[in-house]
């Protein structure tokens, strides 16, 4: 069995809450195929502009994702939970604004960024099944960017800036 280079992100969550973060590095992880991670990411985003409507109302987002090269193949994961409050005043995000679930299908990799794509299930905003989708997401902490575009019969684009959490995006695809 080969033992690779793979790194577990937890992240705990109560409502509106950030619990804790921890990282881990298990030895007793690996498979017989080789597999590399292309880009990974879990934390709280902010919608630049909001619902860009008027009033002007904040939304926030959970977003987590994963995407490696098997072989020949890119594999992963992304999930986005948008949150909004339910009046323009308050700071208590309850409502349910869109949910993204999908499949990592496709991955390029420049410099700092990697833009992902698959198709996903959808309630909410644009919502429907098999969907296609694209993020771009950028490397780094709190203030690294993510630009999540959804097809379907209405196609959406959310400019979001991480607030809590990471963005790892490999510098160099495997082969």
């Amino acid at each position: 069995m080969r033992i690779g280079r793979r790194w577990f992100v937890v992240t705990l969550f109560l409502p509106s809450l950030l619990v804790g973060t921890a990282v881990f590095a298990p030895s007793a992880v690996g498979s017989d195929s080789q597999s590399a991670t292309i880009a990974r990411g879990a934390g709280t985003t902010i919608i630049q502009g909001g619902n860009g409507g008027s009033p002007l109302v904040p939304v926030l987002t959970t977003l987590a994702f994963h995407a490696e090269r098997q072989g020949g193949s890119i594999t992963g994961d992304f999930e986005c939970l948008a949150r909004a409050p339910a009046t323009a005043a308050s700071a208590e995000f309850v409502v349910n604004a869109m949910y993204v679930t999908g499949r990592i299908t496709g991955a390029v990799v420049n410099g700092d960024a990697a833009t992902l794509t698959g198709t996903a299930t959808i309630t909410g905003l644009g919502a429907g099944g098999n969907v296609p989708f694209e993020i771009v997401v950028h490397r780094g902490g709190p203030g690294a960017t993510a630009v999540l575009s959804t097809g379907g019969a209405t196609p959406l684009v959310f400019h979001e800036i991480l607030v809590e959490g990471s963005i790892e995006v490999q510098s160099k695809q495997a082969d």
